[in-house]
């Protein structure tokens, strides 16, 4: 990656989709192979590095919901009730939360692109919040248009596209129906506000080398951020 200079200011990549599409994997095999490469990559984790108010959340989801704790694996299933939970005062608090972790967003994204790193990934970004509302509301389309104009567009947004079936096998934590509800929020929101590369469903070791790929070429140009409906691709 040559074409990446060494002393301007870092790129940044986001993964996004649904639980178990795989975004750890290939965000895993992305920074082994960048480094590789010797170039110093740091890892953002939304939730960690960026939601707000994340132990009420996560207590409320367990208090109020009687949702389970931890994450879900193949030999042991977990069944959440956070994000999942459909309802009118539950769509008002998430877009209240979600304009705290947009304003959360543009601060950490500063700070980021002022480090000494190559490369900044974060592992999910904006685009998986506002997936998780019902965006054939009118009224939340134009909430969702709006957060995404105050958030930074990353250089490159991945889309992990998946199969909700095959995905909750990797990753019980989730009913079936909501995993079907959140694969079309995905895909409803890249062509409501655009931006996101979509990696379609295919093998690990397929869409690692697309991965790779697509960064390399994307980020050797030294292009500016992504502003929407550039690059509203999907990589096969």
């Amino acid at each position: 990656m040559d074409a990446l200079e060494r002393n301007s200011r870092p790129k940044y990549v986001s993964f996004s989709g649904i639980d178990g599409a795989g975004k750890s994997t290939q965000i895993e095999a992305l920074c082994a192979r960048l480094q590789d490469e010797g170039l110093r990559i740091l890892l953002i984790t939304f939730w960690d590095d960026v939601a707000k108010l994340t132990r009420i959340r996560e207590g409320s989801g367990h208090r109020i919901f009687k949702g389970d704790k931890g994450v879900g694996t193949p030999l042991s299933p977990i069944n959440r009730r956070d994000k999942n939970v459909r309802s009118w005062f539950m769509t008002g608090v998430r877009m209240f939360l979600y304009f705290i972790d947009a304003i959360s967003v543009r601060s950490v994204v500063r700070k980021a692109l002022c480090s000494d790193a190559d490369i900044v990934i974060f592992d999910r970004y904006t685009y998986d919040e506002l997936a998780n509302l019902t965006l054939r509301n009118p009224a939340i389309r134009v909430y969702v248009r709006l957060i995404m104009k105050f958030v930074p567009r990353p250089h490159i947004s991945y889309l992990l596209d998946a199969d909700p079936i095959l995905a909750r096998a990797r990753k019980p934590e989730y009913p079936i129906e909501f995993l079907n509800f959140n694969r079309r929020s995905y895909l409803a929101l890249n062509e409501l506000v655009g931006g996101m590369t979509v990696i379609a469903p295919m093998s690990i070791q397929a869409a690692e080398q697309a991965i790779l790929r697509h960064t390399r070429m994307e980020l050797s140009l030294n292009a500016s951020p992504m502003k929407k409906g550039q690059r509203n691709g999907v990589v096969r």
